[in-house]
């Protein structure tokens, strides 16, 4: 992977896609920091189908996550709770 500095990448914008699309990721440096990285949009999408979801997003999921197997109900009634 190559490390592109900020300044190069937005001056060779059209060099860092072309080498992009040629070699894969490339790694775009901010100060010296690892800020961005530019990947192909076929392996982008392949991470992100691959991806696990988090427990936070099955639970927020409007889509049910399975079949709830809850038995049917006995004939017998619930007791009423003792009062003290």
């Amino acid at each position: 992977m190559k490390t592109w500095p900020v300044q190069d990448a937005k001056a060779r914008f059209s060099e860092l896609l072309e080498t992009c699309l040629r070699e894969g990721p490339q790694l775009v440096t901010k100060r010296g920091e690892k800020a961005a990285v530019l990947v192909p949009a076929e392996e982008w999408e392949n991470l992100n189908r691959a991806r696990k979801p988090t427990l936070k997003e099955l639970l927020l999921a409007d889509s049910p996550r399975g079949d709830l197997n809850i038995p049917p109900r006995g004939r017998l009634r619930r007791r009423r709770p003792p009062t003290f």
